[in-house]
């Protein structure tokens, strides 16, 4: 079985209104739920094999937190360029490539794209993925070339607003 954690970058700060979006970090509350979500993951005993990640710095600082929770080398995160913006083919290109030796992988990336993908990849229909929400879908395959539309079932749907009392 091979399982695909889809993660939506944190919320990201707006303070400076010439940044560009590319560049804009992320706010404390992002912060904050990036690092709660990665507790999370750690206490279900997610053990990843390969975290790829947009290379927008709100993303990749909302990889970096996710990696530290997890203890994922951060040198190892790849950032291939089709995560930044990625529509749904080209997500599923970023999938179709990865290696067949690696079972357990986490896409950090944008929406639309990610919520689209997410679709796309099973049955389940909702709304959008928050910011630092994180849509697992599990697929009885033994290459990643075997996902398809549908192919995977959802195997859970988690975001911070869930744990809000």
């Amino acid at each position: 079985m091979k399982k695909l954690y889809l993660v939506r970058h944190a919320k990201s700060s707006w303070d400076d209104p010439d940044l560009d979006d590319f560049d804009r970090p992320l706010n404390k509350r992002g912060e904050h739920d990036a690092s709660f979500m990665g507790f999370r993951l750690r206490e279900m005993n997610i053990k990843i094999d390969l975290l790829v990640s947009s290379n927008a710095v709100r993303a990749m600082q909302t990889a970096a937190l996710f990696a530290d929770r997890l203890a994922y080398p951060l040198k190892k995160i790849i950032k291939p360029s089709a995560m930044y913006g990625g529509d749904v083919e080209e997500l599923l290109g970023v999938v179709h490539k990865l290696d067949n030796n690696l079972n357990e992988v986490m896409l950090v990336g944008h929406n639309p794209g990610l919520t689209d993908f997410a679709q796309y990849l099973t049955t389940e229909r909702f709304e959008k993925i928050p910011t630092s929400g994180i849509f697992c879908a599990g697929f009885d395959v033994t290459t990643w070339q075997q996902i398809t539309p549908e192919s995977g079932t959802m195997i859970f749907f988690d975001y911070p607003k869930k744990h809000i009392k």
